[in-house]
C-alpha cells in the first residue's frame, strides 16, 4: 500500500503517509492564501523522514487522498460569488420564504425559542437575483406546461447582466422528470459556451438531490452553486500542484458520505466537514476491528471540537437533512456536532454575563495565537495551557514552532485580567475549565439525545489536542474510558487512508409496506426493483467512469421508513437489493421495527398506522486495500518508567502548581504504566494525564486513558 491522505484544518494541514508498511504522521501550518504549500510543507517532512524525495514519491503512490474545511470556512465567513436561482413561475418566493421554523434552521434550542427576537438567514440568492420561467411537471413526471426556450433565454440573459456569477435551477418535481431542467442547461450553454467570456457554472437541483421538496432541494443546489467556484479553484491548484511533481493519477477527494470520488465526480457541497468524517470514518474502522464497543468521538484541532457517534457495531450515524450553517439541505451526510473550539479558539471577555466566553472565532494558523509569535493579539486556549505548564515552549510540534510564553502572558494579562480582577493563572484555569466544560457539555447532550447511556461509551479522542484536553472534558462528561487512536494527532487523514470509493444516489418514493385500512401488504415489487436499479446504474455509472471495474461495484440498499404519517423517519439498512416475495416485505418490516424499538424503546411502535417508505437509497462502492488496528490487550506486567524532568504545572483543581513528572515518547511502550498527575511530551502532541487516572501503551500505538476505580 503507497498512500498519502493529507486533511487540510483551520490551522494544521495533517498528512498521513503509508509506505509498504511504513507509517509516517506529518504536520504543516495551514497557507490558507494557497493550500498547495501548507501541503508541501507536510509532505515534503514525511518524505524526508521517509528518506525519499517528493517527486519520487508522488511518481509511484498509489493514491492521494485529499480532507478540507474549506468549503465550511467559505459559508461561515460568507464569500463566495454571486448566485442566481431560475425556478418555476409562482415559486419565485420559496426559497426565501423557506419553512415555517427556517428563523431556528441552524441555531441552538435557546434561540429557536426567542419567538419575538427570531430572524431568517440572510440569503444566499437575494430575492432580486430569482426569475421564473412558464413550465410545469405533475407529480408523476407528466409535463403539463411546455418550457418556451426564449421565456428562458430572455431570464438567463437579464441574470447574467445583472452580474450572475453561478446559476441555478431548481424546478417543480424536476425529481420525476429533470427534462426541463437539462433544457434549460443547454439552452445556457448556448447562449454562454464554457470556453467563451461570459460562462457561469450551472448547476441543476436534479444533479444534486433526488429528492422532494422545492424549499430543501433548492437551498442543497444553492449552497452546492455557492462552494462550486471555491472548491474548483482550491483543487485545481492542488491537484496543478501535484502534476508539477509528477503525479500523473486523478486526486481523491474525501466526501461527506464517508466515502471518496475523484474530484471530477465531486460536487462542491460533499466536502464540508469532510476533514472531520474522516475521522468517524477511522473511529467506524477501529471499533469492528478492536471491538471496544459504543464509541464516541473527540476531534480537537486548533480551529474547531467535532463530536461523531459510533454505536456498536460501527453502524454510522447518517443525517438525511442536515443544517449546514443556517441552511437546511437534503443530503446523506454522516452525523457530526461542531463545536467552536479547539487551541486556536479565542477566549474573550463577555461583559453581559461577566464570564469568559470560549470561541467561536479562531485564530487560525495565520496569526495564530499569540504564543506562536507572529502577531497574534488575543489570547487563546492554547496560550492558556502553555502558561498553565502544559506545553513545552521548545518542544512543540516536534520545535517546529517555538512558544512564546511571555506573549500569552501578555494577552491574557491585557485582555481578560483587567476584567476579572484576577491573576493571568487563574484566568488560564478558567479557560481549560470553561472549554474542557463546553465540549463535555456537547457530548452529553450528543449522547442523551440518542438515547444512550454515557459510561457504556468510549472516548476516542484524537486532533493534535485531543490528547491535552481530553482528561477534563472526559472528567466533566462523566466517561471514565479514553482511547487515544494510533496516530491520534492526524488521525483524520488517517481514517482517508481508509475510505472507500463511494456514491449515494437516492429519490423520494411513495411505497406502502403496510396498509393499514385494508390490512394488505405491498406486492408491486416490479415498481419497487425498477426504482433500485435506476439508482444502481447511476451508483455504477459514478464509478466505472472514474475507471473502477464494473465488476467490482458493490451496492447497499437503504430505505426511510417510518409509521403512518410520522414526520420522523428511521434509516433502514437492508441485506437484500431487490423485493421479490412476501416473506421479504416482511423481513423489512422487522427489521424497521427492531430498530425503532432499540432507538425509541418497546412498546411504542405503532404499525396499526401503515408502515411506508418515504425515501430509497442506494450506496454504490468498490472495496479497497485498508489499513488495519490490531487487538488492544495486552498481557504484560507494567512498570511505571522513570521521568525525564520535573515541571511546574497547574491543574484546574488544585490550588497550588503541581511539581509534575514529565515523559517523552519512550514512555508509550506497552509495558509501562504512567499514573497521574504526569505529562507525555511526544513529537505531534501532548498528553496531559490528571489525578487519579492513568495511561496503559498497547503494542499498536494506541494509549488507552483510564478513571482509577476507586475515584469513579
Amino acid at each position: 500500500m503507497k498512500r498519502i491522505s493529507v486533511d487540510v484544518g483551520g490551522t494544521f494541514t495533517d498528512c498521513f503517509f503509508a509506505w509498504d508498511g511504513l507509517y509516517i504522521e506529518s504536520k504543516s501550518l495551514t497557507t490558507h492564501h494557497n493550500l498547495a504549500l501548507g501541503f508541501n510543507a507536510a509532505l515534503d517532512n514525511a518524505c524526508e523522514r521517509a528518506g525519499l524525495s517528493r517527486e519520487e514519491v508522488l511518481k509511484e503512490v498509489e493514491s492521494v487522498r485529499y480532507a478540507t474545511t474549506l468549503g465550511t470556512n467559505a459559508l461561515i465567513e460568507g464569500k463566495g460569488p454571486r448566485v442566481a436561482a431560475i425556478v418555476t413561475h409562482g415559486f419565485e418566493d420559496t426559497i426565501h420564504i423557506s419553512r415555517s421554523k427556517g428563523y431556528g434552521e441552524g441555531l441552538d434550542p435557546v434561540k429557536q425559542g426567542d419567538m419575538p427576537d427570531a430572524e431568517r438567514p440572510e440569503p444566499i440568492v437575494p430575492r432580486k437575483m430569482v426569475r421564473s420561467i412558464k413550465e410545469r411537471i405533475d407529480t408523476i413526471g407528466e409535463v403539463l406546461v411546455p418550457l418556451q426556450k426564449e421565456d428562458v433565454r430572455k431570464q438567463v440573459r437579464d441574470l447574467i447582466t445583472n452580474g450572475a456569477e453561478a446559476i441555478v435551477v431548481a424546478l417543480v418535481n424536476a425529481t420525476e422528470n429533470p427534462e426541463h431542467e437539462q433544457l434549460v442547461l443547454e439552452i445556457i450553454l448556448e447562449e454562454y459556451p464554457a470556453h467563451e467570456l461570459g460562462s457561469v457554472p450551472v448547476i441543476l437541483s436534479s444533479q444534486v438531490s433526488g429528492r422532494k421538496g422545492e424549499f430543501v432541494r433548492g437551498n442543497t443546489t444553492i449552497i452546492d452553486a455557492f462552494l462550486h467556484s471555491i472548491m474548483f479553484n482550491a483543487i485545481n491548484q492542488l491537484t496543478t500542484n501535484l502534476r508539477n511533481s509528477g503525479y500523473e493519477k486523478p486526486m481523491l477527494v474525501v466526501h461527506n458520505s464517508g466515502g471518496m470520488a475523484q474530484s471530477n465526480s465531486t460536487d462542491a457541497l460533499r466536502t464540508i466537514h469532510s476533514g472531520p468524517i474522516a475521522g468517524v470514518g477511522g473511529a467506524q474502522h477501529l471499533s469492528e476491528s478492536t471491538g471496544i464497543g459504543d464509541v464516541v468521538t473527540m476531534d480537537m484541532g486548533g480551529t474547531s471540537f467535532d463530536i461523531g457517534l459510533v454505536p456498536e457495531g460501527g453502524v454510522k450515524h447518517y443525517d438525511f437533512h442536515p443544517v449546514i450553517g443556517r441552511w437546511l439541505i437534503c443530503l446523506p451526510m454522516i452525523h457530526l456536532n461542531t463545536l467552536g473550539a479547539g487551541g486556536g479558539s479565542i477566549a474573550s471577555y463577555d461583559r453581559i454575563h461577566k464570564a469568559i466566553k470560549i470561541g467561536p472565532q479562531s485564530a487560525g494558523s495565520d496569526p495564530g495565537p499569540a504564543c506562536y509569535d507572529r502577531g497574534g493579539l488575543q489570547a487563546t486556549v492554547t496560550d492558556a495551557d502553555l502558561l498553565l505548564g502544559y506545553l513545552d515552549p521548545d518542544n512543540y510540534a516536534n520545535g517546529f514552532i517555538k512558544l512564546n510564553p511571555k506573549r500569552s502572558r501578555f494577552v491574557i494579562e491585557d485582555n481578560l485580567c483587567d476584567e476579572l480582577d484576577l491573576d493571568v493563572i487563574e484566568v488560564a484555569k478558567i479557560i481549560k475549565r470553561s472549554v474542557d466544560e463546553q465540549m463535555a457539555i456537547g457530548i452529553e447532550v450528543e449522547l442523551r439525545s440518542s438515547g444512550s447511556v454515557i459510561d457504556d461509551f468510549t472516548m476516542v479522542a484524537y486532533g493534535g489536542n485531543g490528547p491535552l484536553h481530553a482528561c477534563g472534558i472526559a472528567e466533566q462528561a462523566g466517561i471514565s474510558k479514553i482511547l487515544f487512536p494510533p496516530f491520534a494527532s492526524v488521525f483524520s487523514a488517517l481514517g482517508a487512508s481508509n475510505m472507500k470509493p463511494l456514491h449515494i444516489h437516492e429519490r423520494s418514493a411513495y411505497v406502502v409496506l403496510y396498509e393499514p385500512i385494508s390490512r394488505t401488504l405491498f406486492d408491486e415489487y416490479d415498481r419497487f426493483n425498477d426504482y433500485v436499479e435506476e439508482l444502481e446504474m447511476k451508483g455504477r455509472e459514478d464509478l466505472v467512469r472514474q475507471g473502477y471495474d464494473v465488476n467490482k461495484v458493490k451496492h447497499r440498499l437503504e430505505l426511510d421508513m417510518r409509521y403512518g404519517n410520522q414526520r420522523v423517519t428511521t434509516s433502514v439498512a437492508l441485506d437484500i437489493n431487490r423485493i421479490e416475495n412476501v416473506g421479504e416485505v416482511l423481513s423489512i418490516i422487522r427489521t424497521f421495527s427492531d430498530i425503532y424499538v432499540d432507538r425509541y424503546g418497546k412498546g411504542i411502535e405503532a404499525p396499526e398506522a401503515g408502515v411506508r417508505v418515504q425515501t430509497i437509497r442506494v450506496a454504490s462502492f468498490i472495496d479497497s486495500e485498508i489499513i488495519n488496528f490490531d487487538d488492544l490487550e495486552t498481557d504484560l506486567v507494567r512498570t511505571e518508567p522513570k521521568p525525564v524532568s520535573f515541571r511546574k504545572v497547574y491543574f484546574v483543581n488544585e490550588d497550588k502548581a503541581v511539581d509534575t513528572p514529565i515523559y517523552d515518547a519512550s514512555a508509550l511502550n506497552e509495558k509501562y504504566v504512567v499514573k497521574g498527575p504526569a505529562v507525555i511530551t511526544t513529537e505531534s502532541t501532548t498528553y496531559l494525564i490528571e489525578k487519579d487516572w492513568r495511561v496503559e501503551p498497547t503494542s499498536q500505538g494506541a494509549v488507552w486513558l483510564l478513571k482509577d476505580k476507586a475515584t469513579q
